[in-house]
C-alpha cells in the first residue's frame, strides 16, 4: 500500500475469494461508490462478475504471488469458505511486510486464533455472526412480545393507574416512574407517581422541581385498592426483606433483582443493563412515542446518576438509550439540577465534615454535630468520597433525639447499606443498597443521656466514638479504635 496515501484520499478494497459471502459485500460497496477488485482462482466465476461490471481477476489467494495485486489496495477482505487458502493468503500479505488493514474469514474457534497470530486485524467466524444475529432478533422479539404484555394491561385497568418508586426516591426511580406514567397517558390512562418517605437530596429536589415532575405521598394519596393499576418501578434497592401491599402488583420494572422475588402479572427485570431509565426508553422506542422534553431530560438523568455519568457499570444499552435521549432533552435544565446551589446549612455541615473527618485505610468516617437538615449529611458523604485515596464515607449527625448517618462507596467489593443493616439492624433502621445507606438510631439506646445544653458535646462525643468503632468492626478494618484526620 503506497506510503503516501493521505487521510482524504479514496479507500481502496480488495476481496479475495468471492463465493456468495464476498459476492454480497462486493455488490454492497460497489453499491455505495467503493473502489473494489475481486481476486478469485474461478474462471467462470469470474466471468460472471466481469459480467456484472464488477471489477474481477484470476487469481489463486493461496499463491503467495497474490500480494503483487494488492499494492494499490488499502483494505483487503479475504473472504473464501477455503479457510486454509485465507490463511495463506494473510500470510503472504504479513510475510512481505504489506500493511493492509486485512479483515478474514474463519470457520471455526481454533481457526480464529491462527488467524490471529498470522497477523489478521479482524476474524469473522460465520457461525458467531449467524447467533449473535439471531439473538439480536430473538431481543428484538421479546421486547415486542412484552411490550404488546404490557400495553395491554396499561389499557385494560379500570381507572387511574398507580405508580410506585422506592423509598425514599433517586432520580432513576423518580425518571423510570414519569416515563411510565407518560406511557400510560398515551394509551389514555392518567396515573399518579407515589412515594414514601423523602425527596431530601438538593439534587433530586432540583431534578424534581425543574422537571415540573408530580409526585404524591402515599400518605396522602387514595389507598391502592382504589387505583386500577397498579405499577412499581425500581423497588429492588429498597426491599430486600421482600414486598408488603395491600393489592397485588400488576406490572413491575426493575434493572436490579430483588433477593426477594417480586409477584406481578407483568414482570421486567433486566440486569444486563444498569439503570431502570434504559428500560423504559427502550419501551417508549417500542411504541414508537417520542419523549417530551421532561421526560427524556428526566431518563438521560436518571441513567446519568445512575451509571455516575457513565463511569459505573455502564452497558451499551445504557449508551444507546442515552444517545436516543440526547436530542430531546434540556440541556439547560439537566446543568442546573447538577449543580445546584447548595444552602448555608449543607455548607456548615460540610464543614464540619472535613474539619472532623477520621480516616482508616480508604474508609472515611466524620460527624457533622447536631444538625437541622439531615440530607446534608447524604451531600456531605458524597462529597467526600471524592477526597484522594477514598473509597468508602460515612458521616453523622444528631437531630430531634435520633442518631442520623449517611454513607456512600465506590468499593465493587462492599454493599454498603448490608454493611449497615448487619452492623446497627437490631439498634434502628438502616436502609440502602451496594453504593449508600442510611441509618436512623433513637439517641438514648448509645448513652442512656438525655440530650440537654449542659451535655451536648459529652452526648455527642459518646455517641460518635460508639458509631464510629461498631461501623469500623463491620469494616473489617484493622484497628478501628485508632483514629487520624487524613491530613
Amino acid at each position: 500500500m503506497s506510503s503516501g496515501a493521505s487521510g482524504s484520499a479514496r479507500t481502496r478494497y480488495a476481496i479475495l475469494g468471492c463465493g456468495s459471502v464476498g459476492h454480497a459485500v462486493a455488490e454492497d460497496l460497489t453499491g455505495r461508490g467503493k473502489d473494489v477488485l475481486i481476486l478469485d482462482r474461478d474462471e467462470s466465476r469470474v466471468e460472471a462478475l466481469r459480467d456484472q461490471d464488477l471489477n474481477a481477476r484470476v487469481q489463486d489467494i493461496a499463491d503467495p504471488d497474490v500480494v503483487e495485486a494488492l499494492d494499490d489496495r488499502d483494505i483487503v477482505l479475504i473472504l473464501a469458505s477455503d479457510v486454509e487458502a485465507n490463511k495463506a493468503a494473510v500470510s503472504a500479505v504479513r510475510d512481505t511486510g504489506g500493511d493492509h488493514y486485512v479483515v478474514v474469514r474463519a470457520s471455526d474457534p481454533v481457526s480464529e486464533d491462527e488467524l490471529r497470530e498470522r497477523g489478521a486485524d479482524v476474524v469473522i467466524n460465520p457461525s458467531t455472526v449467524i447467533a449473535d444475529s439471531a439473538l439480536q432478533s430473538l431481543e428484538t422479539g421479546e421486547l415486542e412480545y412484552m411490550a404488546r404484555q404490557l400495553a395491554e394491561i396499561i389499557e385494560g385497568g379500570d381507572g387511574r393507574m398507580a405508580i410506585l418508586t422506592h423509598d425514599n426516591p433517586e432520580p432513576d426511580s423518580i425518571a423510570s416512574a414519569t416515563a411510565l406514567q407518560a406511557i400510560a397517558g398515551a394509551f389514555g390512562v392518567e396515573a399518579d407517581i407515589l412515594y414514601t418517605g423523602d425527596v431530601g437530596h438538593q439534587e433530586n429536589r432540583a431534578f424534581v422541581n425543574l422537571l415540573g415532575i408530580d409526585l404524591v405521598a402515599r400518605s396522602e394519596a387514595p389507598d391502592l385498592s382504589e387505583y386500577g393499576t397498579v405499577a412499581a418501578v425500581d423497588l429492588a434497592k429498597s426491599a430486600e426483606d421482600g414486598f408488603d401491599f395491600d393489592v397485588d402488583i400488576d406490572i413491575y420494572l426493575d434493572h436490579l433483582e430483588a433477593e426477594v422475588p417480586f409477584d406481578a402479572r407483568f414482570v421486567d427485570v433486566r440486569t444486563n443493563v444498569s439503570s431502570t431509565s434504559t428500560i423504559l426508553t427502550k419501551y417508549l422506542q417500542e411504541f414508537d412515542q417520542s419523549p417530551t422534553e421532561a421526560v427524556a431530560t428526566a431518563l438521560l438523568y436518571g441513567i446519568r446518576a445512575e451509571t455516575l455519568d457513565f463511569k459505573r457499570d455502564t452497558t451499551p444499552a445504557d449508551l444507546t438509550a442515552a444517545a436516543y435521549l440526547h436530542p430531546f432533552a434540556n440541556h439547560d435544565t439537566l446543568e442546573q439540577v447538577e449543580s445546584p446551589s447548595m444552602s448555608p446549612e449543607t455548607l456548615d455541615v460540610l464543614a464540619e465534615a472535613i474539619q472532623n473527618r477520621e480516616v482508616q485505610g480508604s474508609h472515611l468516617f466524620s460527624t457533622a454535630g447536631f444538625i437541622r437538615d439531615r440530607e446534608a449529611l447524604a451531600q456531605a458523604a458524597q462529597h467526600l468520597l471524592n477526597l484522594e485515596g477514598i473509597t468508602t464515607t460515612a458521616v453523622l449527625g444528631i437531630a430531634d433525639d435520633t442518631i442520623y448517618l449517611a454513607a456512600r462507596s465506590k468499593d465493587i467489593r462492599l454493599n454498603i447499606g448490608n454493611v449497615l443493616d448487619e452492623a446497627f439492624s437490631e439498634m434502628g433502621d438502616a436502609a440502602g443498597h451496594s453504593t449508600q445507606g442510611s441509618l436512623e438510631i433513637p439517641l438514648g439506646i448509645f448513652t442512656g443521656i438525655e440530650s440537654s445544653g449542659d451535655n451536648r458535646d459529652t452526648l455527642l462525643n459518646l455517641t460518635e466514638e460508639a458509631v464510629r468503632r461498631k461501623l469500623f468492626d463491620a469494616l473489617g478494618v484493622e484497628g478501628g479504635g485508632e483514629s487520624g484526620n487524613g491530613s
